[in-house]
């Protein structure tokens, strides 16, 4: 029998494989499906899931094995560093100015691997790690489980929590080919070390591919296939579609004048969603733009929206998204990761792709999704290392980014005149940059949306096949 495994170990994961079509698409290819969960079982009431649904235990890092995994990660970021901006950020924000324990070490584990930062040191680091945790209560108990379920294949849908790295471990192990999609089209290039070595790599393009190669040295051609991106395929899947009058009717908009959709990131990368915000508000007060809009944002689904509030009490004629997740566990190592999202955002968002005429996000992801409504895109980016706000413009630099930059398929703005500019262009001219959008489109995502999830089935069944 061919029993797949499924790892589910966030809300985006949820979203990705759980409200698109891939269950539906992988029962019909495999004789059963079991449903990993690194989230609570509750979070799959009232989805009509069929399959087996495990909650699996929180694995939580010993000191011991945390040192192991900061080193190989921080190896992984000083191997690269040099010739990758993005890498080289996350690199400098590893670094700990603080005295606790944590920050000692860290800063020790830089020095190390100043020096010790090859793949062999890495892979060593990687084992040392493996059999830190290797006798913990959760690690045996995930070896039962695997057995008990007698699985025969092992997705993992995100390359990278560390929580992960036990069930990589008992896979192992036991002999179970193990999988894993790569979550996001800025892991490789701008981010960490993957949470461990696995058999077979799903990815979103042969650009993805070529970085996978290119980083991860000891992955050989033939274990890395291209599928698309399934965070995308809701977008065409008629359960989610909702008509042009209940969107508007829902956000109150005017619809008769064109929409600016604001899109916000968390405060962490996004800092300065406010003053952005702010501007476009006030040059709609003022009367700057060649035409009355509606303004609409929407919130970061991996925050609260607490720090935008007074922007709503000052600024009535804005119109608000909160993204419909909710979180199902606080007391977690990664709480951001225990958010997930309701069938009625994946509605509401693919309306706001839809219905909206013009995008505005600081080098987000939403650029593509945008992009994939044939929709104009600013990319808000005022702050530099000179002028006291976060430094934004740094990420134009980040390898996934600088490509959409250099292919003209956006609008940058680095103060406020280029953005109002960039508004009235774009309302005016919204196909302008339509060509460069699909080029870069083509390159970054690969495959078309329809049959995504197929393709991911297929795939994980010739892997299970071999």
């Amino acid at each position: 029998m061919k029993i797949l495994g499924v790892v589910i170990t966030d809300g985006v994961g949820f979203r990705n494989f759980i409200l698109s079509d891939f269950i539906k698409e992988a029962e019909e290819k495999f004789e059963t499906i079991v449903i990993l969960s690194c989230l609570p079982k509750t979070a799959y009431e009232n989805l009509n899931i069929n399959c087996k649904i495990i909650e699996l235990d929180v694995f939580e890092e010993n000191f011991i094995t945390w040192v192991f995994r900061k080193t190989k990660e921080v190896a992984h970021l000083q191997l690269f560093a040099k010739d990758f901006f993005g890498i080289n950020d996350n690199f400098e924000a590893a670094k700990i100015k603080n005295k606790s324990n944590r920050g000692i070490v860290t800063n020790l584990i830089i020095k190390w691997t100043s020096i010790f930062k090859s793949e062999k040191w890495i892979q060593c680091y990687d084992l040392l790690q493996q059999k830190s945790f290797s006798n913990n209560k959760i690690t045996k108990d995930y070896l039962v489980l695997l057995k008990d379920e007698k699985i025969t294949s092992l997705f993992f849908t995100h390359q990278r929590p560390p929580f992960i790295a036990p069930l990589i471990y008992a896979s192992k192990k036991l002999k179970i080919i193990s999988t894993t999609f790569i979550f996001s089209w800025d892991n490789l290039a701008s981010k960490g070390r993957m949470a461990g070595n696995f058999d077979k790599y799903l990815v979103w393009s042969d650009l993805m591919k070529s970085e996978l190669l290119y980083f991860y040295k000891k992955i050989q051609p033939n274990a890395v296939n291209v599928v698309g991106a399934p965070q995308f395929e809701p977008y065409i899947l008629d359960r989610y579609k909702v008509e042009k009058d209940d969107f508007f009717a829902e956000f109150e908009l005017d619809s008769e004048k064109p929409t600016i959709c604001y899109s916000c990131g968390d405060i962490s990368t996004s800092k300065n969603d406010t003053l952005y915000i702010e501007t476009i508000a006030n040059a709609i007060i003022n009367k700057k733009l060649v035409m009355d809009v509606n303004l609409f944002v929407r919130t970061s689904p991996a925050e609260e929206p607490t720090r935008l509030m007074y922007l709503a009490k000052n600024y009535p004629f804005i119109k608000w998204n909160y993204p419909k997740w909710f979180q199902t566990r606080a007391d977690h190592q990664e709480a951001w990761s225990q958010r997930i999202p309701t069938v009625q955002d994946v509605k509401d968002l693919r309306s706001i792709l839809t219905y909206s005429d013009l995008s505005i996000n600081i080098c987000s992801t939403m650029s593509l999704d945008f992009m994939l409504f044939d929709k104009p895109v600013i990319n808000t980016v005022f702050g530099n290392a000179n002028n006291g706000l976060l430094n934004d413009q740094r990420f134009l630099k980040f390898a996934h980014y600088e490509k959409v930059v250099q292919s003209g398929a956006v609008a940058i703005a680095k103060n406020e005149i280029e953005l109002i500019d960039s508004i009235n262009f774009s309302l005016q001219n919204p196909n302008q940059r339509l060509q460069s959008q699909k080029d870069i489109l083509a390159i970054q995502i690969g495959k078309p949306l329809e049959d995504t999830s197929r393709r991911i089935a297929e795939a994980l069944l010739a892997i299970d096949n071999r």
